[in-house]
């Protein structure tokens, strides 16, 4: 297996290098490790140096580089083991940009961020970075909030991008013996009265009511299938059927049963529009308390 991760110092880089850390993984797995220094502008063109200093001191550029090839090092030295590659790299240029060139250079198969968040509001907050390789990576992207993968919830929608996100949680070794919550959301909504005239809302709600049953036997049977196929393959999974908007109800569900990792799927799209995930992912990216893999699926699949 391939993984980049890509650190800068920062707590939340640390909660990245302690999850990769923690992966069982295939003799022969390679772990590189990146931090990316962004293209620094001397306003002054000049260094500062003390009255009575021989030498001068580093420039803030040299500062800057130096505290991401520590950052790189501090990294190297917690993933190092038997059995697994890991390479340390510094790079230059816009960090979203050279993290998602160097997936591609390196045809990795899964990059990991983490994700920064500020103030009261930490969970709610995905730091631009961590978006943008989401938005552009060529392959799976774990965005960190954990130093552990702890139990799954795999968002279900019954699409070839869920089909995906499940292809891989059978397929990674750093899944296996992990609690899996298939979570399915019937998106319910009752009609607004105001508009109808006399009797015809009654008939109205009789249609919905008919059409929510049918979309809560839909999802349920969507649940109950996907939570046995990842019981075939050895995982210990079991369905869950909500009820509402799908992103609102995932979040919920992971912050109320204390889920350390959300696994979905989001689907590919061509030209301007794959450059943005769809609202589904975008929302639970934004507002999960947890990691979150997304999987987007690939053109021709």
């Amino acid at each position: 297996m391939r993984i980049l991760l890509a650190v800068d110092g920062s707590v939340s880089s640390d909660r990245a290098t302690e999850l990769v850390a923690g992966f069982p993984l295939p003799d022969d797995s390679v772990i590189r490790v990146v931090s990316v220094q962004q293209p620094y502008v001397d306003v002054l063109a000049m260094s500062w140096a003390s009255v009575g200093e021989s030498a001068a001191p580093e420039t803030e550029e040299q500062v800057d580089a130096r505290h991401h090839r520590e950052a790189v090092e501090r990294a190297e030295h917690v993933l190092k083991r038997p059995g697994v590659n890991v390479e340390g790299f510094l790079l230059r240029g816009r960090p979203a940009s050279a993290i998602v060139d160097e997936a591609k250079a390196m045809a990795a198969d899964l990059v990991v961020v983490g994700s920064r968040g500020h103030g009261t509001i930490a969970t709610m907050v995905l730091g631009s970075t961590a978006s943008e390789v989401v938005d552009h990576a060529p392959c799976p992207v774990l965005v960190a909030r954990g130093g552990t993968l702890g139990s799954i919830a795999f968002a279900d929608d019954g699409s070839k991008a869920a089909r995906g996100a499940e292809a891989v949680l059978t397929a990674w070794p750093m899944f296996a013996g992990l609690p899996v919550s298939v979570v399915t959301v019937a998106e319910t909504a009752v009609p607004v009265a105001a508009g109808f005239t006399p009797g015809l809302y009654d008939q109205v709600l009789a249609s919905y009511s008919k059409s929510v049953d049918e979309a809560r036997e839909e999802v349920r049977r969507e649940a109950d299938t996907a939570a046995g196929r990842l019981d075939d393959a050895g995982l210990d999974a079991r369905p869950i059927v909500l009820e509402g908007d799908p992103a609102s109800e995932i979040v919920r569900f992971a912050t109320e049963r204390g889920i350390g990792t959300i696994v979905m799927g989001t689907r590919g799209h061509t030209g301007l529009a794959r450059l943005f995930l769809g609202s589904v992912a975008r929302n639970v990216l934004l507002h999960a308390p947890c990691s979150v893999l997304v999987v987007r699926e690939r053109k021709g699949d």
